[in-house]
């Protein structure tokens, strides 16, 4: 056999192995390496580099010393899982570098992180002045997680006291011109339903890139012709404002009686009304 047909051969079937050994290990292989992990997987890669391109060596050892490199690694996890102390000692511990606007210099020295580090990760989060920081910690793979004052904290729908729908996934249900099936289901709709909507719409599925309906049954659409505008979803708002007017006229109906009864009755809809509205007003914005 020809040595660049060895060498592709092996390229190839060391690569899947190494696919599903990173896969066996974990997501957080990939997103939060440790020193442990990163040394493991700089070496598994190494391993795969010569042995794909050296042909003196036979090929079995190439697979014997990845699963080598894969073992051990995948017992440390293991073993890191039940025993904090073992875990600390594997992927190291986080480190806290600010507290109360003061910054722990013997912290950031212990971990050889520069005043220069430090500042640039605060910048990265928007935060200018160590002052407004009520606690930074530095941790174990490199990332610095910043709590800012309360004073510096952004406004929420909780700190105003505003009542706000709960919000579920939206779901994907038009994918590159094709109606998905599952993601309407999940959503107890049909596609009589979507054809509905998308008639509303002025609009064919072909023509359709992506469609995704939210959580109160609103569908919006992206459309491969971005010339070609769609209108925003209208229903809870149209919703909103005939009930709103629907309020507002009973008020009226109410001032402009001089029946008793009548007055009495307009008054108490009008009151339920508003009733309703408070309620259905956050599900409805």
């Amino acid at each position: 056999m020809p040595d660049w047909i060895q060498i592709v051969l092996r390229a190839l079937s060391l690569v899947i192995i190494l696919f599903f050994m990173t896969k066996w290990l974990g997501t957080k292989q990939l997103s939060q390496m440790n020193i442990f992990e990163y040394i493991s997987g700089v070496v598994l890669g190494g391993i795969v580099a010569i042995h794909a391109s050296t042909l003196d060596s036979p090929y079995y050892y190439a697979p014997l010393a990845m699963f080598i490199w894969f073992i051990v690694p995948y017992m440390v996890e293991l073993i890191s899982l039940k025993s904090k102390s073992f875990r600390n000692f594997t992927q190291g511990k986080s480190k806290v570098v600010i507290q109360n606007g003061k910054i722990m210099e013997d912290n950031l020295k212990k971990e050889h992180y520069s005043t220069d580090d430090l500042l640039e990760n605060l910048r990265e989060k928007n935060i200018f002045k160590v002052a407004d920081v009520e606690f930074a910690v530095l941790e174990p793979t490199g990332k610095l997680s910043v709590l800012p004052k309360k004073e510096n904290q952004p406004l929420t729908a909780k700190d105003l006291d505003i009542k706000l729908a709960p919000e579920r996934e939206p779901q994907t249900v038009i994918m590159d011109g094709k109606v998905l099936l599952e993601p309407l289901a999940n959503l107890s709709l049909n596609t009589n339903w979507l054809e509905t909507e998308l008639d509303k719409l002025n609009v064919s599925i072909e023509n359709v890139f992506l469609g995704q309906v939210d959580s109160h049954g609103q569908l919006t659409v992206d459309l491969y012709d971005d010339k070609i505008a769609v209108p925003s979803p209208s229903q809870k708002p149209l919703l909103q404002a005939t009930m709103k007017k629907t309020q507002a006229d009973l008020e009226l109906f109410a001032l402009a009686t001089e029946n008793e009864d009548s007055k009495q009755m307009y008054e108490k809809n009008s009151k339920k009304l508003q009733e309703a509205l408070d309620i259905v007003s956050p599900y409805l914005k």
